[in-house]
């Protein structure tokens, strides 16, 4: 197990790492007194399964280092370790998996981490999708890739529908407006569809795509998308949004009306 302490008193940083390692010999933990270091080792490819995080921290926050770990490394949990409880509504808000009041010791860690056993270290969703701003999608950290620029715009279409299943004539319609639905434009979508299932499978992504005869969808279940999270009304999700959403597609702008309406 991986784990990272990040606290900018060296001298509780130390007490809260020797503990980690008293509750869990045989574990890593990498220590981090500043909260940008911390956020700059994960960037560069670190991903702790466990980060107990210090809230009150100058620079980067601990609730703003949480945020940005989240993105990175959806698979890491969040423990907040504080001496201020009036942080608590706000840490559990964000989904992390532990609040800790200091001082903390070997037991109180040992039982945050007994907790922690019965949550998968490995999230269902190891694929973040971005709809707020261009639409973006990303496998473990890393942009996903396709072949053909159009297949990009497929998978957004099927993001956006949330995971109601469209047919071709539809998804003809949406991709190739200004051209009539025959056998030519048929025979892109064919295309297409080849070229997102190869992308999902190199990626390890497959299982997102649901087929069946003339029927297309995604599994949102297996997505961590902020369109998602914020129709859930998820505090990061809805303070994310800044008025754009999947910006370089014309038919989402009628989902950005409904977002308009809802904000």
């Amino acid at each position: 197990m991986i784990i990272i302490a990040v606290d900018d008193e060296p001298i509780v940083l130390g007490v809260l790492a020797e503990s980690i390692l008293e509750a869990a010999p045989g574990c890593t933990v990498h220590r981090f007194d500043h909260t940008r270091e911390a956020y700059r080792a994960i960037k560069d490819g670190l991903r702790p399964d466990v980060a107990f995080l210090d809230i009150e921290m100058s620079g980067m926050t601990g609730l703003e280092l949480a945020k940005n770990i989240r993105e990175l490394s959806c698979r890491t949990k969040i423990i907040f370790v504080t001496a201020y409880s009036q942080y608590a509504m706000q840490a559990y808000s964000m989904h992390v998996r532990g609040y800790l009041l200091k001082p903390v010791n070997a037991q109180k860690i040992r039982e945050e981490l007994e907790e922690l056993k019965s949550v998968p270290l490995q999230d269902d969703s190891h694929v973040r999708v971005q709809t707020f701003g261009n639409f973006e999608i990303f496998v473990d950290g890393k942009p996903m890739h396709f072949g053909l620029s159009k297949t990009k715009e497929l998978l957004a279409y099927l993001v956006d529908r949330r995971g109601a299943s469209v047919n071709t004539a539809e998804l003809c319609d949406i991709l190739w407006e200004q051209k009539p639905y025959g056998a030519s434009v048929k025979s892109h979508l064919r295309t297409l569809l080849s070229d997102l299932s190869r992308s999902l499978s190199a990626a390890g992504a497959d299982d997102i795509l649901l087929k069946s005869r003339n029927s297309f969808a995604v599994d949102c279940s297996k997505l961590d998308c902020d369109l998602y999270r914020f129709l859930r009304r998820e505090p990061d999700a809805v303070n994310k949004y800044m008025g754009e959403y999947m910006k370089q597609y014309t038919w989402a702008e009628m989902t950005l009306g409904a977002l308009e309406q809802q904000k």
